[in-house]
C-alpha cells in the first residue's frame, strides 16, 4: 500500500483553520518508516507569498511538482493525521540539496544553534 514519503508534497487541509479555508501545499518531512507506520505526517506548510526568512526555504516551480515558486515556512511544522491528506503527491519528491536547506531551516526554526 502506497504511503507519503519524505520530500514529497501533498495538497493538505490543515485542521486549525475554518472550514471553508482552501487547501494548500505541504511538504513531508517525517522519515518513511513513520509515514508507513504512523496514522500521522509531519509536514511543512508552503505559501507563494515569497517572504525571506531565516526560517524559509524557495521551492522552484516545478520542483516536487509545484506549479509556481513557494516558500517552505519551517517554522510552522506541524503533525497531521493522514486524512488530512487531500491530494498527492504532486509529482516526486524534492531534491535531497534543497531537503536539508528545510532540515536546516527547521533546526533554526527551533532554536538547535548550526
Amino acid at each position: 500500500m502506497a504511503y507519503p514519503r519524505r520530500g514529497e508534497i501533498y495538497l493538505v487541509r490543515v485542521p486549525s483553520q475554518p472550514k471553508d479555508t482552501k487547501p494548500r501545499p505541504a511538504l513531508v518531512v517525517s522519515l518513511d518508516v513513520r509515514n508507513r507506520l504512523a496514522n500521522d505526517v509531519i509536514v511543512v506548510p508552503l505559501s507563494t507569498t515569497l517572504r525571506t526568512s531565516p526560517t524559509h526555504v524557495e521551492l522552484s516551480e516545478g520542483e516536487g511538482g509545484l506549479d509556481q515558486t513557494s516558500m517552505a515556512k519551517c517554522e510552522q511544522i506541524t503533525t497531521l493525521d493522514k486524512s488530512f491528506l487531500i491530494h498527492g503527491p504532486f509529482s516526486g519528491t524534492i531534491s535531497p540539496m534543497r531537503m536539508t536547506e528545510v532540515e536546516r531551516a527547521i533546526q533554526r526554526a527551533i532554536g538547535i544553534v548550526i
